[in-house]
């Protein structure tokens, strides 16, 4: 890995995950472990022997580690340590000025980067004093959505007892949320009605430029 050679806290930083697709490795481990070949299928536009070298850089700056999984599992992930979960914040930051800028490229977001989203855009004031558990079934990908107390939370995995499951996929779910697309009749089981309220409080950001009234 190149080196910028400089003492600052900023370039001592980049140093450590400022090669290209470093940030986006652990924005996919943000919400839990990993396997190699789902990270591999998450991060499409980059080869697997790129993969295994980021990987191998951020478990050298001591960002990720191997672990296998327990029993009946027994798989072998990646996921965040101590220090890569201090990039959380970061991470975050970086997603909600980013969400900002103008839009260029096309495709929707992979599961990982919509889950993301959820929690840069989520508005409590508009959850109020809304409770409740929703599990998201985003094609193969699993994650448990929680709001409670103003506060949002997701997670990968499965929901142990949801009140209500969306099943869709990641590109249905952005154009449902983002976009404003009605939920399907055939896409929740369960409580229809917070399914319904829980899509609707991430507000899409505005353009960086554009006024509340533009």
């Amino acid at each position: 890995m190149r080196s910028y050679d400089d003492p600052c806290g900023v370039a001592r930083a980049l140093d450590a995950v400022g090669e290209r697709w470093a940030l986006l490795v652990v924005r996919d481990l943000l919400l839990g472990p990993k396997r190699f070949t789902d990270l591999a299928a998450g991060l499409a536009g980059m080869s697997q022997n790129v993969l295994a070298q980021r990987l191998r850089d951020l478990e050298g700056q001591g960002i990720v580690r191997r672990r296998v999984l327990g029993p009946p599992s027994g798989a072998r992930v990646y996921e965040l340590t101590e220090a890569g979960y201090e990039l959380e914040e970061t991470v975050l930051a970086l997603a909600r000025w980013g969400s900002r800028a103008p839009r260029h490229e096309r495709g929707a977001l992979t599961a990982d980067a919509f889950a993301l989203a959820l929690r840069t855009t989520f508005d409590a004031d508009a959850a109020g004093g809304m409770r409740g558990t929703l599990a998201l079934h985003l094609g193969a990908d699993r994650f448990t959505a929680e709001i409670a107390d103003g506060r949002f939370r997701i997670s990968r995995g499965e929901a142990a007892d949801p009140d209500a499951v969306l099943t869709t996929d990641a590109a249905a779910a952005q154009g449902i949320v983002f976009g404003g697309a009605d939920l399907p009749p055939g896409a929740v089981t369960g409580d229809r009605a917070l399914a319904e309220r829980f899509v609707r409080l991430f507000p899409r950001p505005r353009p960086r430029g554009v006024s509340a009234t533009g």
